[in-house]
């Protein structure tokens, strides 16, 4: 009884000691060996590189490859590029057809120009340029004061009484008399009635020229700029067409655009060439150099 009892003890301790090994033979299951793998895989690497891990093994980390933070990031960026470039054809396309209205523009305005020319070319009316009126109608291109100025002979008529001359002769000069005394508003109403009273009359054309003129005197370059243009594309054959065209010039001066004002001189000599009249092609190059034309 006595030795019966001493070994159930000893047996106990045989079946406690037999426990583990028999629990060590079992077979691993997949996660731990997985994770057994794992674990020696990130030891070759801190070995191999220990400055970090290389990028092909990047996959190996628990973070995701692309965080929801990040994508929706980049599908902003390409909204952006999107619209962008949305913008730049669509502004490609405007200046393409901006180029192309200015390109036919260019060639309707080379076009008339060869025809004028070859109207002068041909033999056609040139205005009548008598040296008295020519005298008398130009001086300096911007009068600092306006003075009288009886110079010639056909000026100094001009004080006789108006039923010796033409009706329409007599309300032109009732203009240049008011203009070259300094009255401008009086003398732009003057001329105004001439021209309504007298639409087909030659002196129409240095009328509606004058009437450009007394504006630019008196302060008022824009509206003078489009009376003087208006007179010139009226009728670029007038008696006063080139000197619409110069004083177009001086009034875009004043405005402060003198790359405009050299395309107004550019023009009077493309398009009058040699008949520009010698009042004016004697004022041109001070002009040009006024407004730094190239």
């Amino acid at each position: 009884m006595t030795r019966l009892t001493f070994l159930l003890p000893l047996a106990a301790l045989g079946l406690v000691a037999l426990t583990p090994a028999s629990a060590q033979r079992r077979p691993a299951t997949p996660e731990q060996r997985i994770e057994r793998l794992e674990k020696q895989v990130r030891q070759v690497q801190k070995q191999v590189f220990p400055k970090g891990q290389p990028a092909d093994t990047a996959g190996f980390i628990d973070d995701p490859a692309a965080t929801q933070a990040s994508v929706g990031a980049l599908i902003s960026r390409l909204d952006s590029i999107e619209r962008q470039m949305a913008e730049l054809t669509r502004a490609s396309e405007e200046n393409g057809n901006r180029t192309a209205v200015m390109e036919a523009d260019l060639a309707r305005l080379r076009a008339d120009y060869d025809r004028r020319l070859r109207a002068i070319e041909n033999g056609a009316a040139t205005a009548s340029d008598p040296s008295s009126e020519a005298a008398r109608e130009v001086s300096d291109p911007v009068p600092p004061a306006p003075q009288p100025k009886i110079e010639t002979a056909r000026d100094l008529q001009l004080a006789a009484p108006a039923a010796a001359a033409a009706p329409a002769e007599a309300a032109y000069d009732k203009g240049y008399r008011l203009w070259t005394a300094g009255r401008h508003d009086q003398a732009i109403t003057a001329l105004k009635a001439m021209i309504k009273a007298y639409p087909e009359h030659r002196r129409v054309s240095w009328a509606h020229n004058l009437a450009g003129r007394a504006m630019l005197d008196k302060g008022q370059p824009r509206a003078a700029a489009e009376e003087l243009l208006a007179n010139y594309r009226r009728d670029p054959k007038g008696e006063r067409a080139q000197d619409s065209l110069f004083y177009l010039g001086q009034s875009l001066i004043k405005l402060k655009q003198p790359s405009q004002a050299c395309k107004a001189y550019a023009e009077l000599e493309d398009v009058y060439g040699g008949a520009v009249r010698a009042p004016l092609r004697q004022l041109l190059p001070a002009a040009k150099a006024e407004a730094q034309c190239g």
